[in-house]
């Protein structure tokens, strides 16, 4: 009697355990690990017990999240929501994840992500994955708008790469001023702008691999000097080695210490130069001085030509000018004759129209 009282405990134990996990989810007690994986879920399952540090609900149909989907999750520490259709994050979705530290967004098609969506309390998060998890060009302004206001001061990771930014919005990270490394490789960004990465004073490592740089201008170059202390990753870009590209491949030699990649980056345009080294690439091999010089020569040239020409033609024009000297004086005299004898006329015609008696002689005389 005694072994099937405790089997019926047991049972009854087990089945307790089995009743408190949500239906269409795996639970472990005692790894604290809840999964709900490729389930079809619509929403983010009820009745999640609370020992879970570990949440994966990834592979589902859940088009959005707010705050009421993880409420009594004091514990979680992990949190995975990838590759959902997640399109809508409603302000303080996690608000109630006090313990949050990992949050994964990959996969998913943020359309709409509201102001204070990342606000967690206790400021606990630390690391943020959204890989190709931006729907379109424009929710990157709602990133940005989210990120200024959901209080991330803690964040150490962020990942925004595979989402086709071609841009980045001024100062988008500049509240996040505990960022260790940003993951932007494998974007679209045709350039690094001014204040682009301000505040991240103390980043360490900083990722742009794969992406459509052609060169880095003088304002970008200035904002990678921002941050010395942060090692840079810029690797298979379609970097363009044509006259103007020199003051970045100088700073490239003299950043070798912070870029590990110094030695596999390469031109891509033009033809000539492809797969020539970008620490390589200098006025002698471009042969920009030399073109320079040719063109200064050749403009040096062409104004002389212009003023011995132009010379030419006023000493033309002042030769006519000598040969007509006589004709040209005539009608010289004649012009002035003419207006002398004008001007006469004029003022005949003033002194009578201003003598009254001079009037009525002019009058009468007509009559």
């Amino acid at each position: 009697m005694l072994r099937v009282a405790q089997r019926v405990l047991l049972c009854a134990l087990l089945g307790s355990v089995s009743a408190s996990c949500p239906p269409r989810c795996e639970c472990s007690e005692p790894a604290h690990t809840v999964k709900c994986v490729s389930r079809e879920l619509r929403s983010v399952p009820t009745g999640i017990p609370g020992y879970t540090r570990n949440l994966f609900i990834t592979g589902n149909q859940i088009s959005r999240i707010g705050p009421e989907s993880f409420k009594g999750l004091d514990n979680v520490t992990t949190l995975s929501l990838s590759n959902n259709r997640i399109s809508e994050v409603e302000s303080h979705t996690f608000a109630g994840l006090r313990s949050l530290r990992s949050l994964d967004l990959s996969n998913n098609q943020l359309a709409v992500i509201h102001p204070e969506a990342f606000t967690v309390h206790n400021q606990s998060l630390r690391e943020l994955n959204l890989s190709r998890a931006l729907y379109n060009h424009s929710s990157v302004m709602d990133l940005a708008t989210s990120l200024r206001w959901s209080s991330l001061g803690s964040l150490r990771g962020l990942d925004l790469s595979d989402n086709s930014l071609i841009y980045l919005p001024s100062r988008i990270f500049s509240h996040l001023t505990s960022l260790r490394w940003l993951q932007l490789s494998n974007n679209s960004l045709v350039a690094i702008h001014n204040s682009t990465f301000l505040g991240l004073e103390h980043l360490e490592e900083l990722d742009l691999t794969l992406n459509a740089l052609r060169t880095v201008p003088e304002e970008g170059l200035r904002e990678l000097d921002s941050l010395p202390g942060t090692a840079l990753l810029l690797g298979e870009n379609p970097y363009m080695c044509k006259c103007g590209i020199e003051p970045f491949a100088l700073w490239l030699n003299r950043s070798q210490g912070r870029i590990r990649d110094a030695e596999a980056l390469v031109c891509a345009f033009p033809v000539s130069m492809r797969n020539t080294s970008m620490l390589s690439v200098g006025t002698l091999t471009l042969g920009c001085n030399q073109r320079n010089a040719g063109a200064d020569l050749a403009l040096q040239t062409s104004y002389v030509f212009l003023g011995i020409v132009l010379g030419f033609v006023g000493l033309i024009f002042l030769f006519v000018l000598y040969l007509n000297r006589k004709g040209i004086k005539k009608r010289v005299y004649d012009m002035r004759d003419a207006c002398r004898e004008v001007w006469e006329g004029y003022h005949y015609r003033f002194e009578i129209d201003s003598g009254p008696r001079l009037s009525q002689v002019s009058t009468s005389a007509d009559m």
